[in-house]
């Protein structure tokens, strides 16, 4: 999932200084889930719009924006708003407002209404944690299912650095050591001699921006 905040109104007022017509799109899934871009958002987004003398015209929610025949099917539903409008806000992670900018014929203005802030996992109780870098060396059958290159604030594969005290993160020491917490989960399930396993160190090439993945050839 991906976890997006919606950017202080200020911000958005500024953004859209040039333009009084304002299209809104939501997304039905991640900031739906982190109430960044869900319907309730969209329609407090529109009245706070219209309060600062804006016309919002129209408002979708796609189930995914970054899906492009989601977003290209509400665009096309709601084409004859969209020719009179000058600005579309996107309240969705950065991948929604760019998959909506390469998606609209138009040519209008897309601008984010929300910042796109981490990959996350939800817990039972609606909290958020990131867990993952995306890094495209994935270490966690090794690790106990515990990412060192998340947790842990310099990213070490080869066990904690020399500042980890009493099982804590030398930069918070409220924090669990990433690798203290590798070590716990190791021995719980009898696989400790993994520890010992030296990592190479990670092929940033294999990381590097940006990544596609051509389904079609």
């Amino acid at each position: 999932m991906i976890i997006s905040r919606q950017k202080p109104l200020e911000e958005l007022l500024y953004s859209l200084k040039e333009y009084n017509k304002i299209f809104l799109v939501g997304c039905g899934e991640c900031a739906t889930t982190c109430k960044s871009g869900g319907e309730p958002e969209l329609l407090k987004m529109k009245a706070d719009l219209e309060a600062a003398g804006k016309i919002v015209l129209g408002i979708c929610m796609p189930g995914a924006p970054c899906v492009a025949p989601q977003i290209k099917t509400e665009l096309a539903k709601n084409i004859k708003v969209l020719r009179d409008c000058q600005a579309v806000l996107v309240l969705a992670c950065g991948l929604g407002v760019q998959s909506v900018k390469e998606n609209d014929r138009l040519g209008l203005a897309v601008l984010p209404a929300n910042n796109t802030l981490f990959g996350a996992v939800m817990d039972a109780q609606g909290n958020f944690y990131e867990k993952c870098s995306m890094c495209a060396e994935c270490v966690l059958g090794e690790t106990g299912g515990i990412c060192p290159v998340t947790l842990c604030p310099k990213g070490l594969l080869n066990g904690p650095c020399g500042g980890m005290n009493k099982g804590k993160c030398e930069t918070d020491n409220e924090k669990d050591c990433a690798w203290v917490l590798i070590y716990r989960e190791l021995e719980k399930k009898n696989k400790l001699d993994k520890i010992k396993d030296i990592h190479k160190e990670r092929d940033y090439k294999k990381s590097s921006r940006p990544h596609k993945l051509i389904m079609n050839k």
